[in-house]
């Protein structure tokens, strides 16, 4: 277990909250729950039958007092979640019936019970898809107040102890500058949840018009975005410090920094990069995880109104505990 992880755990078991997950039937979830309830770093909640969840929960030592468990096919919640999400998509052209539909997927179900408050986040996909994880959320739980983009990070926690966050390396494929700024000040709000010192770089192949390209002045302006909405709330100060268009190695080395844009305020010490495009910021992502031996946590989602979170279908146990820790985290507020 990774010091990072150590104190994820920590800070969740500070305030644990109820974490649904949906797919009560893969082993690395199963495998994940001793640990959660043993730790109180959450209180699970698993959606299926529950008389074979039961079962799997005895051969490991547990109860259904312990986690509980919901049949999203039985009882009156799926009725209740049925009509509330009819009247939220009805517009759509759903049907109270393909509503009622809907609710017998675990995933759809977990994501109601998040939304009608009867659990405080979600994780899902050891055995679904990105899409399929987080299309309930953006359909019933939304952004939240003030923001248009939701969007996704990853805590990259490198050999020598030292953390950052990239973003978005999973979701927004090619953001506007209105959305990138959306991304930095997202990020900047999960930072501040972390501990994270939030000085922001955003990133291009151009350093302060080096290039006076389209893409450059993408970034530019999303920086200037990203700064006065940070203004109006976190206040002056250098609560968050965003600077930009900046390439990686003027964000990340203070002598090259002193060279290529020598009155930035990051002083080539940022700690979290938001990149121009989702090719960039998933292919560097990758790259320092196996390159550097980094530990990569993510994709967290951000900018949603409640915490729900995508797991990769390579999760391990250990990936379903940290992100069972982030999600509490970010329940907190």
């Amino acid at each position: 277990m990774t010091p990072f992880l150590k104190k994820l755990i920590a800070r969740a078991r500070s305030i644990p909250k109820t974490v649904v997950l949906p797919e009560s039937s893969d082993k690395r979830i199963l495998g994940a729950l001793p640990t959660l309830v043993e730790q109180n770093i959450a209180k699970p909640v698993l959606i299926g039958n529950v008389d074979r969840i039961a079962e799997d929960l005895k051969a490991m030592g547990l109860s259904l007092d312990q986690v509980p468990a919901v049949d999203p096919c039985k009882g009156e919640a799926a009725e209740e979640y049925a009509q509330v999400f009819y009247e939220i998509r009805k517009y759509r052209g759903v049907t109270l019936e393909k509503a009622r539909q809907l609710m017998a997927d675990p995933v759809y179900f977990g994501t109601m019970m998040v939304k009608q408050g009867d659990a405080d986040g979600l994780i899902a996909g050891a055995c679904h898809s990105t899409a399929d994880t987080i299309r309930p959320a953006l359909q019933v739980i939304k952004a939240a107040v003030g923001f248009k983009t939701v969007s996704s990070m990853f805590f990259m926690c490198m050999p020598d102890g030292e953390i950052f966050i990239f973003a978005d390396c999973a979701l927004v494929q090619n953001p506007t500058s209105a959305q990138m700024a959306d991304i930095a000040i997202s990020t900047a709000i999960t930072a501040h949840q972390f501990g994270i010192d939030p000085k922001i770089a955003m990133l291009s192949y151009s350093t302060k018009s080096s290039s006076n390209s389209r893409d450059a002045y993408k970034v530019a302006k999303a920086t200037d975005r990203a700064r006065d909405i940070a203004s109006a709330l976190f206040g002056y100060g250098g609560a968050v410090v965003i600077d930009g268009e900046l390439q990686f190695d003027a964000a990340f080395v203070p002598e090259v920094a002193a060279l290529k844009c020598p009155d930035s305020p990051l002083k080539g010490k940022a700690k979290i990069f938001i990149f121009p495009d989702l090719s960039s910021g998933n292919i560097t992502y990758k790259a320092v995880q196996r390159m550097a031996k980094a530990e990569a946590y993510g994709p967290v989602l951000q900018g949603l109104a409640k915490p729900v979170n995508d797991l990769s279908r390579g999760c391990s146990i250990e990936d379903v505990i940290a992100t069972a820790a982030i999600t509490a985290i970010q329940a907190q507020g």
